[in-house]
């Protein structure tokens, strides 16, 4: 997130496509943060796999939030494949979390 701030900051309010890809990327960092404690809520409930998902979060966020801040920054090089990977792990982070859901203890 801080990267997004000063990028913010460097990219200044006059170009308004490169706030975009910023905004993109800081919600895409937020909402995935976001979901690494809720990995733990569901760890606290008894679904103990959901301990692999937010390793998966925080590595996708940070590349596809990378690349978009990349973008904004004018760095076009090799930026859609670090998206598609970071995709893919977040993809991971998901299921993981939703298969982690089998394991709840339901008497709770």
């Amino acid at each position: 997130m801080l990267a997004a701030v000063l990028l913010t900051v460097w990219v200044g309010p006059a170009s308004s496509p490169a706030l975009a890809q910023i905004r993109t990327g800081a919600q895409l960092q937020f909402l995935h943060g976001m979901a690494t404690f809720a990995c733990a809520t569901f760890m606290n409930i008894g679904g103990r796999s959901a301990r692999h998902a937010p390793a998966q979060f925080l590595v996708g966020s940070a590349l596809v939030a990378g690349s978009f801040y990349a973008e904004a920054a004018g760095w076009s090089s090799g930026l859609a494949a670090a998206r598609f990977t970071g995709a893919v792990v977040l993809a991971g982070g998901w299921l993981t979390l939703a298969w982690s859901s089998k394991d709840i203890d339901r008497n709770v």
